[in-house]
């Protein structure tokens, strides 16, 4: 198989089409459509759909691409390490973290990793969905309890936990009362289980306000205008103040912050160096030491 062809053929499926490719790299529109065909005809496959306006990967190109992809950047980093002379972490390291991690602490995080690996090129993009780290050219994500994948591996690096906080002026309802709630979301009237040093209970909630972040819900708590069911680390100030008082833990799974990255692919040297700089910042990954970057 030519590696120059192949090389090409990434460079079309990665970007999504030739004009894409050859604007991004510099490469003439001609030579990587001829290379492309090349490897076409070598392979006696289609690897791509070719419509008026649209590239589409066939079933085989896309194959290809997963599989041909992952090697081809470690080659390159191999040459590159090589030339070096040693292992030094340098290139584009792309990261997909949740909106939440990223609003109280990917910035800080991000600024302290930049300092300390100057050649690195660090780009962070901020979402909650799950993405596909092969076809969306992703080298590492940050998620909350994921679901298991066979093609990631990873660790945790972070827990935190639920709890019921609201203004110490809001009373406690009694007598099957309810009480506002500041939602995340569009939730209904809902019943919240929680533990206390008394026991377990249910607080039954009425949503009187729903928004779209954790901070802002965080702030609306703050407010007085009802209770709402927040990280631990996000409150733990605000708890401590008395400007929040808890009403109890809810009663569920604890929350996990996971680093994962595709198994297929050897770790590369900025990979292993954002994974030790995240270790370094979280040594026990306790909701205190990430309450510790939230800051007040």
């Amino acid at each position: 198989m030519d590696l120059l062809a192949l090389t090409d053929f990434n460079l079309v499926a990665r970007h999504g089409g030739f004009g894409k490719a050859a604007r991004a790299t510099g490469r003439p529109k001609a030579t990587l459509s001829r290379r492309v065909g090349d490897l076409e005809s070598s392979l006696d496959l289609r690897l791509f759909e070719r419509g008026a306006r649209n590239l589409k990967l066939t079933e085989e190109g896309r194959a290809l691409f997963e599989r041909t992809g992952s090697l081809l950047a470690e080659l390159d980093e191999t040459a590159a390490e090589i030339a070096s002379g040693g292992q030094r972490p340098k290139g584009r390291l792309r990261i997909s973290a949740p909106i939440h991690f990223s609003q109280t602490a990917m910035g800080r995080i991000a600024a302290g990793f930049t300092l300390k690996h100057p050649e690195v090129r660090l780009e962070v993009t901020t979402e909650d969905r799950s993405v596909d780290m092969i076809e969306e050219g992703y080298d590492l994500v940050i998620r909350v309890n994921p679901n298991p994948d066979e093609s990631l591996i990873g660790r945790a690096f972070l827990r935190d936990r639920l709890v019921v906080v609201a203004s110490p002026d809001l009373p406690r309802p009694t007598g099957g009362r309810t009480a506002p709630g500041v939602a995340r979301g569009t939730d209904e009237r809902q019943t919240w289980r929680v533990k206390t040093q008394d026991g377990q209970s249910t607080i039954a909630v009425e949503p009187v306000l729903a928004l779209s972040t954790l901070i802002m819900v965080r702030d609306a708590v703050r407010a007085g205008v009802g209770v709402g069911r927040l990280p631990i680390s996000l409150v733990s100030h605000d708890l401590a103040d008395g400007t929040l008082v808890n009403w109890g833990d809810i009663d569920g799974p604890e929350i996990a912050l996971w680093t994962l990255y595709p198994s297929r692919r050897l770790l590369s040297a900025r990979v292993s160096a954002f994974l030790d700089f995240l270790k370094q910042a979280f040594p026990n990954g306790t909701p205190d030491e990430l309450a510790a970057y939230i800051g007040r």
